[in-house]
């Protein structure tokens, strides 16, 4: 799930309508949702888990204007650990102290209480582990959120690589803030 603020209407967003292939969207096919839920433009059926997690994360961080949440290979895998992302390589030092985790897992989300526990757990971080679930992150642009997905689930393989081959080494807190 991807999701945009509209740049007018403040408590409306865009985001694919269920079922759509995502590699085959076009900005036509996209759908504007207002806080409720309802489909204000454009035709097809929102997502229920999707409105829940970013309808929350919208509400509660006027800053963020994208948000990005999907199922990766290595950030499901990680999400199963109960970790934070570790300081191992430059890259995963930019979460450094950016990010949290939701412990919590009860299935798909379709309750909205549950997505504001989500975005409660999220704070003002830029990424949020799910439990057993992925992860997520936000950004004042819809570029930003996706550019710190990508580069969150290449952290998680990384540090998932690292542990297997050994006990990585990890960079120390100031060399870690600094480069965060």
């Amino acid at each position: 799930h991807i999701t945009v603020r509209d740049p007018e209407l403040a408590d409306h967003f865009w985001v694919a309508p269920f079922g759509r292939y995502f590699g085959a969207l076009t900005e036509q096919d996209m759908i504007m949702v207002d806080a409720e839920g309802t489909v204000v433009d454009g035709a097809g059926t929102v997502n229920k888990a999707a409105f829940c997690i970013h309808s929350a994360i919208h509400a509660a961080r006027p800053d963020v204007n994208g948000v990005a949440h999907a199922h990766g290979l290595y950030g499901k895998a990680f999400a199963s650990l109960p970790l934070l992302l570790a300081p191992l390589t430059q890259d995963s030092c930019a979460f450094y102290g950016r990010h949290a985790r939701f412990g919590e897992f009860s299935g798909v989300v379709l309750d909205e209480e549950y997505g504001r526990r989500v975005a409660a757990a999220l704070g003002d971080n830029r990424a949020l582990i799910l439990a057993n679930h992925g992860h997520l992150t936000a950004a004042t642009s819809l570029e930003a959120a996706v550019w710190w997905f990508i580069t969150m689930e290449r952290s998680f393989q990384a540090e998932l690589i690292a542990r297997a081959a050994d006990i990585p080494v990890e960079i120390g807190r100031d060399a870690a803030e600094l480069t965060a």
